[in-house]
């Protein structure tokens, strides 16, 4: 005899659903960007996150900004920058108030990668969200999303 499953709470279920679209969302985007540009989805987050910079007051994030805005830890978030950094995407610089700060750039190539990616990863988005959007369990979340992009 079968032990029965455990009952889920509603919220465990709900966390579940967003973890599973989370997870399809990010393997499509991946999977698209690594064969069209050899770009993985947390390159493609980091060169968004950093294109957004400016000069003004509060424009340049700093490492742990930028962790904190990829998800990723700080070491994890240095250890991107650097590979982005050789491929020429990125440059780094010293953050002429604080000597301690270093301050990231994207740089031109790693500006037209990214403006080139984006439809490729928006595509890939719609497609995801497209199918999830089909599956009960899966569409308030969807419609959840797009209203959020809406907002």
């Amino acid at each position: 005899m079968k032990a029965p499953a455990p009952t889920r709470t509603a919220p465990a279920q709900g966390w579940c659903a967003l973890s599973l679209l989370h997870g399809r969302i990010e393997a499509r985007i991946e999977r698209a960007l690594q064969t069209a540009y050899d770009l993985s989805v947390r390159e493609f987050s980091l060169l968004d996150v950093l294109s957004k910079q400016h000069d003004g007051e509060g424009g340049h994030l700093q490492m742990k900004q930028v962790a904190d805005a990829v998800v990723l830890s700080q070491s994890a978030t240095t250890r991107l920058v650097t590979r982005l950094e050789e491929r020429g995407l990125l440059s780094r610089y010293l953050c002429p108030t604080d000597r301690r700060g270093i301050y990231t750039n994207v740089s031109d190539a790693g500006l037209e990668l990214l403006e080139t990616a984006r439809p490729v990863h928006d595509a890939a988005l719609s497609e995801a969200l497209d199918e999830a959007g089909r599956e009960p369990h899966l569409s308030p979340l969807v419609e959840a999303v797009r209203a959020l992009g809406a907002g």
